[in-house]
């Protein structure tokens, strides 16, 4: 028998056996500078190159569960001997985690490549992976328990959030870790918490594309903080400058928003009701001299609210401030001059002053209101 076919029959069948080995080992694809895949020398198979490599290409073919098992080993047989590729190694045991939905198991391999390989590229990757899991808790996801997502993750999503800024200040994703904290407790009703993220997160980001969003929703959080007439009026005060502030540097967004001088007016006039409120309460004590001094702060601060007139015709009734006796029923309304010290008997009409007007002229029914105080607060 011929032995030139029997030669070529084996020199096939070992051709055969080397590709077969040459595809079993883990490759690595790189662009070149024309935009294409070419491959990289592929790693000695049994070193430490070729188990990530393997691991790697596990979870690129949705096989979270392989990866895991290729690297539990070498991570355990590993871990004291110092390797440089270490680190990598656990991140990617996480990212094995994650994809088996386990996000929360993976926390662990995420916090743990934080701690102990702060020089490596693998701690930057880490972090945006906690900020990832963080976003997604945040944002209603809940923790595995046996199995079963039943458990409330949100605090722990408020923690990463705020360790991602800590560790990369500065940086996008420290940004979006910002705004996506704030976010969430906007959305919480979490106001003051809200409020005072917000107004961090323009102070470390002012050239952010987030920042008017952010200055908007500090204004909402800040107004919504308000509990109403019988309570401290300190957030309508700033939300007032707020909104200035605002109109200033987005004036388009503003008006789109409602963020005007319109908007300013209404917050005034609900910050003048507190101190009627606070002069009711007075009255219900019969602590006159008290109500007059909290009614005239509230000519000075708020002249041209509705609450003045209640104010200042409830005043001319009582005789603690002199009306204009020279001037039209129909004349110009203005902010009349008074100070804190001065008694109602030597208080002068604002024509004598050399001011124009008062914010109030006819003494009707609204000033009976004031003589009627709601219940004590």
């Amino acid at each position: 028998m011929p032995r030139w076919p029997l030669i070529a029959a084996c020199f096939s069948a070992a051709s055969l056996l080397c590709g077969s080995a040459a595809l079993a080992q883990s490759t690595e694809l790189r662009l070149d500078a024309s935009g294409t895949w070419e491959q990289t020398d592929a790693p000695i198979p049994g070193t430490p190159e070729a188990v990530l490599a393997e691991a790697r290409r596990a979870l690129a073919n949705d096989r979270p569960g392989a990866a895991k098992l290729a690297l539990d080993p070498w991570i355990k047989a590993n871990e004291r001997a110092g390797s440089p590729l270490l680190a990598e190694a656990i991140l990617l045991r996480g990212d094995a985690y994650t994809a088996l939905g386990d996000e929360y198991e993976a926390l662990y391999d995420y916090e743990r490549v934080i701690r102990e390989f702060p020089a490596t590229e693998s701690y930057t990757l880490a972090v945006e992976r906690e900020l990832n899991i963080g976003v997604k808790y945040v944002n209603g996801m809940r923790r595995r328990f046996f199995g079963v997502r039943i458990l409330d993750a949100e605090d722990i999503g408020e923690e990463l959030l705020i360790r991602v800024q800590e560790r990369l200040p500065g940086s996008r994703v420290a940004e979006r870790a910002g705004i996506e904290l704030a976010d969430h407790y906007f959305r919480a009703r979490k106001l003051e918490l809200a409020s005072d993220a917000y107004d961090l997160f323009v102070q470390l980001y002012p050239r952010s594309q987030y920042v008017p969003k952010a200055m908007e929703r500090r204004i909402y959080a800040t107004i919504a903080a308000y509990k109403g007439p019988r309570y401290d009026p300190a957030p309508l005060l700033d939300a007032q400058v707020l909104v200035r502030r605002f109109a200033a540097f987005y004036p388009a967004q503003a008006q789109q928003a409602g963020l005007d001088d319109a908007l300013v007016a209404r917050l005034d006039d609900s910050a003048a009701q507190e101190l009627i409120e606070s002069a009711r309460w007075y009255l219900s004590r019969n602590d006159e001299v008290s109500a007059r001094y909290i009614l005239k702060r509230l000519l000075r601060a708020h002249p041209r609210s509705g609450a003045a007139q209640t104010a200042y015709s409830f005043m001319v009734e009582k005789g603690w401030i002199e009306p204009p006796q020279d001037e039209p029923s129909d004349a110009p309304q203005s902010r009349p001059a008074d100070t804190a010290g001065e008694s109602a008997a030597n208080l002068k009409a604002p024509e004598a002053r050399g001011i124009r007007g008062t914010p109030l002229r006819r003494a009707g029914a609204d000033s009976t209101a004031l003589t009627q105080p709601e219940s004590p607060r």
